[in-house]
């Protein structure tokens, strides 16, 4: 009998990018896909009770992905929307899903919970020794939040909610939408338009010198069956690739392999954001064997490569 021999699992969030993957990580993982709900905004509103209640009926897994999340920019023009919406459909789902008696629980938080300053590479016991980088506290604070209501739960009613801490995932499939994406979709999507105008230069945010992690989302997938199949503790845990890379270094390097012979401008008046990211990844290894596979470098093309062959039919 494996892991996921009968077992019902919710998967909120499953139409979304990093839901797709999760979904085929669990067929391969031995899941019964008839068994799988792939939840997701139309079924039910889980930023309210009734909707909460409704997603765990019957459920044994919860794989909570769901989040209202985005760039920079996002982050600056809608923080208590951020905050409120990450927030509620967090906690009360995992209210829901203990009075449903649901056997195991994954929580995702996010990098943006680490303190501004955090030592690098971050480590899970440096999450609560400072504030969070003020344009994306808000969203990071109300993630950190589930951490807080897991080890809570844990403590007063032996429920079994684990919470891991991706790092900035990336991949085919992601999110391009200029107004919401993260960094590598919305580069990639600027030179894309700026080779096809023929402009001879694009402008990007900040001054280059912010560093960044990103992980594969296959990768990032396969971290988090791994996780439910075989972590049951309080503590949280990272996921990530464990390397670093100047956003200056990303854009060119983004512009090597789309083969953009423009001008890179720096827009030094917008924010960099937190000045450094890099997650220490041993926990993860350690307590349930995950180790990123995908080279940067081949993840990068891989997506460069799905977003040029999808682009007419992504908003």
């Amino acid at each position: 009998m494996g892991f996921w021999d009968g077992k019902r699992v919710l998967v909120t969030g499953a139409a979304g990018f990093l839901g797709s993957f999760v979904l085929d990580q669990l067929e391969k993982s031995g899941a019964d896909r008839s068994k799988i709900r792939a939840w997701d905004l139309k079924d039910a509103d889980l930023r309210k009770w009734e909707g909460c209640v409704k997603a765990v009926k019957d459920i044994d897994v919860v794989i909570h992905l769901a989040a209202r999340v985005g760039g920079i920019g996002l982050n600056r023009e809608i923080p208590g929307t951020l905050f409120y919406e990450n927030a509620m459909m967090g906690i009360q789902l995992i209210e829901a899903a203990r009075e449903a008696r649901v056997g195991k629980f994954v929580a995702l938080g996010t990098i943006c919970a680490y303190p501004k300053f955090t030592p690098v590479p971050f480590k899970e016991d440096d999450l609560w020794k400072g504030y969070p980088e003020e344009t994306n506290a808000p969203y990071g604070l109300a993630k950190k939040m589930l951490l807080v209501q897991s080890q809570a739960y844990r403590a007063q009613y032996g429920f079994n909610s684990i919470y891991l801490l991706p790092v900035n995932l990336y991949g085919p499939g992601d999110n391009f939408d200029p107004r919401s994406s993260h960094v590598i979709p919305a580069l990639i999507r600027k030179f894309a338009e700026a080779k096809e105008k023929g402009s001879k230069k694009i402008e990007v945010w900040g001054t280059g010198n912010a560093s960044r992690e990103f992980l594969y989302v296959a990768d990032a997938a396969a971290g988090i069956c791994l996780a439910a199949e075989k972590y049951n503790g309080p503590e949280p845990v990272n996921l990530g690739a464990g390397f670093e890379i100047k956003i200056r270094d990303l854009v060119e390097l983004i512009s090597r392999l789309m083969e953009f012979k423009g001008e890179i401008v720096w827009d030094k008046t917008k924010p960099d954001g937190q000045p450094r990211r890099m997650l220490d990844v041993s926990r993860a290894e350690k307590l349930f064997g995950f180790k990123a596979k995908t080279k940067f470098e081949d993840g990068l093309r891989k997506t460069i490569d799905w977003y040029l062959a999808h682009r007419k039919d992504v908003p």
